[in-house]
């Protein structure tokens, strides 16, 4: 009979690990190390703060400050009025300027429908301008100014123009009551009239006035004779196409007609106006 406790290994000393005596450290090395980390550390630190510094002197310089302001895109509104309500004056720092309140002041004229504005290093400010174009007057009380997008934008003045067609059917406590109606009312009847500019058979010149009604859509109505043309809701091009094939035959006729409807489906309706009695009667003789 064997004996296994005689037998069996030692796992004891089978998994000892054999400790190595320590070996001394290299202060020495160690020191040479910390030292070039200070160092570059330092030196990193040292050139960040001349940079800073340097920009620093850099910007307060004279090499950016304003030299020339440069307005673009402008017609109707002086050059000079425009850079006076930028109040950007020669010898500002140009990184001083706020741009969007700059472009804000500048959108308080009424002919101004956008300015930005943008530095151009390392001297120069430049004013990009749009202007707003009127394409009709409304009776707000006062005449005011239509863009082409539906925005009311400009009291008239003496020696403003007149030529342009009226809108009608707004009052000034609709505008205030439902502005997001009113303004959609609007935009359709300034793309009634984009399209009508261009025209060569019945135009925008033919067009005395606009009619804006809820129910009933927008009635034109003609500059000779004030003859009513409805045009409904929508569908404005294929409507005045149909009004253009017979408006040479209709425009002599202008004096005596009623009305002429656009809303039948590829019809033009024209109504006749009553003859009128002769003066004086028409007594048996």
């Amino acid at each position: 009979m064997w004996d296994l406790k005689e037998h069996r290994p030692s796992r004891v000393k089978a998994n000892r690990r054999k400790r190595e005596p320590r070996q001394p450290r290299d202060w020495k090395k160690l020191f040479r190390r910390l030292l070039g980390v200070s160092l570059w550390a330092g030196g990193g630190v040292l050139a960040v703060a001349a940079l800073l510094f340097g920009t620093e002197m850099l910007l307060a310089s004279d090499y950016f400050r304003v030299e020339r302001v440069q307005v673009l895109g402008n017609g109707r509104v002086a050059t000079q009025e425009i850079v006076d309500l930028s109040n950007v004056h020669p010898g500002q720092r140009i990184f001083d300027l706020d741009l969007e309140m700059i472009g804000r002041k500048i959108g308080e004229n009424p002919w101004i429908a956008e300015a930005r504005v943008e530095r151009i290093y390392p001297r120069e400010v430049v004013i990009r301008i749009a202007e707003r174009t009127p394409r009709a007057v409304i009776n707000l009380g006062y005449l005011y100014y239509v863009d082409g997008t539906g925005t009311i934008f400009k009291l008239l003045d003496t020696g403003d123009s007149l030529d342009y067609p009226v809108v009608t059917g707004i009052d000034r406590r609709q505008l205030l009551e439902s502005p997001q109606e009113t303004r959609q009312q609007l935009v359709e009847a300034m793309g009634l009239l984009e399209e009508l500019a261009k025209r060569h058979g019945f135009t925008l010149a033919d067009v005395s006035e606009v009619q804006i009604d809820p129910a009933a859509g927008l009635t034109l109505y003609t500059t000779s004779g004030g003859v009513p043309v409805r045009m409904g809701f929508g569908q404005f091009e294929h409507k005045l196409d149909r009004l253009e094939h017979l408006y040479a035959e209709l425009r002599p006729r202008l004096p005596v007609l009623k009305y002429i409807d656009l809303n039948v489906v590829d019809r033009v309706i024209v109504k006749l106006e009553p003859r009128r009695p002769a003066a004086g009667g028409t007594g048996k003789g």
